[in-house]
């Protein structure tokens, strides 16, 4: 049986340091009266169960969403790798559940609302260990689903071969892909740099 929404930990991306943005925190940019944090909130939500967010930044800063939020477990701003790794070791603590993590970028204010349940579907038809969003001929691998039993795996490959790209470690396992249409504007198109918050006010607008 594929797993329900409940049993998956929906995990906020935001940890990177935000340099295309001038620094700070780019989930809290306003985009159409709501942040991109918002924005991703409202979108994750109802696809998961226990959600957390991932920042290493201050956490009374996000005092307002209610979410839990937790730190890189590794030092040094590691990567995309190293939120999953956080997410996948605080779903083992706090949501044990939780046989699944989605991880969700947040600087991607047109995710799709059915990217759960494309990534569960897709797991399920190839027999494959996690999955990833692809549009457009290329893959998004922050927007994923993780199984949480390769917590230690990850750990493994991140702390002690030192494994940055996430390629590289997914390449080790059977990794299937929830191909989605592009249509008006690619829904997993994120924010960087300033022009890009101008773009999806644009695209917005164009709705």
């Amino acid at each position: 049986m594929p797993p329900e929404p409940k049993n998956i930990c929906g995990l906020l991306l935001a940890g990177g340091q935000s340099r295309r943005m001038g620094g700070g925190d780019k989930c809290l940019m306003d985009l159409g009266g709501k942040t991109l944090l918002q924005r991703i909130l409202d979108t994750a939500a109802p696809q998961v169960g226990p959600l957390v967010l991932n920042t290493n930044s201050d956490p009374a800063l996000f005092d307002s969403y209610n979410l839990p939020v937790a730190s890189d477990v590794i030092d040094g701003f590691a990567g995309p790798l190293a939120g999953v790794l956080t997410g996948l070791e605080w779903a083992q603590r706090h949501a044990p559940e939780c046989d699944w993590v989605a991880s969700f970028a947040c600087d991607a204010p047109f995710a799709p609302a059915d990217l759960v349940a494309r990534l569960i579907a897709a797991v399920e038809a190839a027999g494959a260990d996690m999955a990833c969003a692809q549009s457009g001929g290329r893959d998004h691998p922050v927007f994923a689903l993780w199984p949480v039993r390769l917590a230690d795996d990850l750990r493994q490959a991140v702390v002690d071969e030192g494994v940055r790209k996430v390629d590289i470690w997914t390449g080790r396992y059977k990794i299937a892909r929830a191909d989605f249409d592009t249509g008006r504007c690619d829904p997993f198109f994120n924010i960087n740099r300033p022009e890009d918050l101008d773009a999806a006010a644009g695209l917005m607008g164009n709705g």
